[in-house]
């Protein structure tokens, strides 16, 4: 078996192998070392300073309340379940209405959700207060007045429209809010609610 020579790239086959201290030809190939520890390196670096980006980050995040994490949701819900409400029942009330001719009248009773008081200083002489049946007459005696007074220039066609009733629970609470600040009426419940003409 005949075997043919290897002949090298740029080289003439004529022409004996070149000495190990003669250039290479300008046309010939350099086999470069590639650097594989420094670029490992790099990247070793690299990760790690990407972690520490990342990592403070989301610390920062987290701690600013920007993040929206389980145990926040839990605080949240907490402090909603501070704000707590009482029924106040009011005794039914009786109103001429504003019609023409002064013969309308509305019969109604009137149930309001307001909201406790957080504070506990506040929370101890408000039961010290329910206690005594006098002092929580006095908290009733302005929320009533303003009551009527709203009831008053109602019109007998006005509540008796499809969406009277709505149209009165928002003016109440409007007007509760003006003339009683520190009341904090969150709904307003009618359990009786007659018109006659």
């Amino acid at each position: 078996m005949a075997t043919s020579p290897t002949i090298l790239a740029g080289a003439s086959p004529s022409s004996s192998p070149a000495p190990a201290n003669a250039a290479a030809p300008v046309g010939a190939p350099v086999a470069a070392k590639f650097p594989i520890v420094p670029l490992l390196i790099s990247v070793a670096m690299g990760v790690v300073l990407a972690t520490i980006g990342v990592g403070g980050g989301v610390y920062y995040l987290a701690h600013t309340g920007r993040l929206p994490m389980q145990g926040a949701a839990t605080q949240k819900t907490e402090s909603v379940a501070l704000a707590t409400t009482h029924a106040m029942v009011l005794e039914p009330l009786l109103v001429n209405l504003a019609d023409s001719g002064g013969s309308s009248y509305l019969r109604v009773a009137l149930t309001l959700r307001v909201e406790d008081v957080v504070d506990k200083k506040a929370a101890k002489a408000d039961s010290e207060k329910a206690k005594d049946d006098k002092s929580s007459d006095d908290g009733v005696a302005p929320v009533r007045d303003t009551v009527l007074a709203v009831l008053g220039r109602q019109t007998a066609d006005g509540l008796l429209a499809a969406d009277g009733k709505e149209r009165l629970k928002i003016e109440l609470k409007t007007a509760l809010a003006e003339h009683n600040p520190d009341l904090k009426v969150k709904d307003v419940f009618f359990t009786d609610f007659l018109v006659q003409r």
